[in-house]
């Protein structure tokens, strides 16, 4: 079976992580519709319909971009419902960080 290498920088600042995770963003399917644009304090559930799958994609992503573990219990608006809230999530959890 083949894994993907992930690049892992422990110690990345905020921004850097709101970069990546628009970049992620701007891939899904989702938001590559013909004018959707998402600011980065937009909240997700209220500017797009968005689903289970969404949701487990953005942790996955989370997870082997960043090497965090987001436990079932940080699965909330407060951290994953928008780009800047992501960022500040990671980030609050770098010190964490596997890889």
């Amino acid at each position: 079976m083949l894994t993907q290498e992930t690049q892992f920088t422990p110690g990345v600042s905020e921004s850097g992580i709101l970069s990546r995770v628009q970049g992620f963003v701007q891939g899904n399917s989702l938001y590559r519709q013909q004018g959707f644009v998402l600011a980065e304090d937009d909240r997700f559930f209220e500017k797009a319909a968005l689903d289970s799958k969404y949701v487990a994609a953005m942790i996955t992503f989370i997870e082997d971009e960043f090497g965090i573990y987001v436990s079932a219990c940080e699965v909330s608006e407060d951290n994953l419902g928008s780009l800047r809230a992501v960022a500040r999530f990671v980030a609050s959890k770098q010190t964490f960080a596997v890889g």
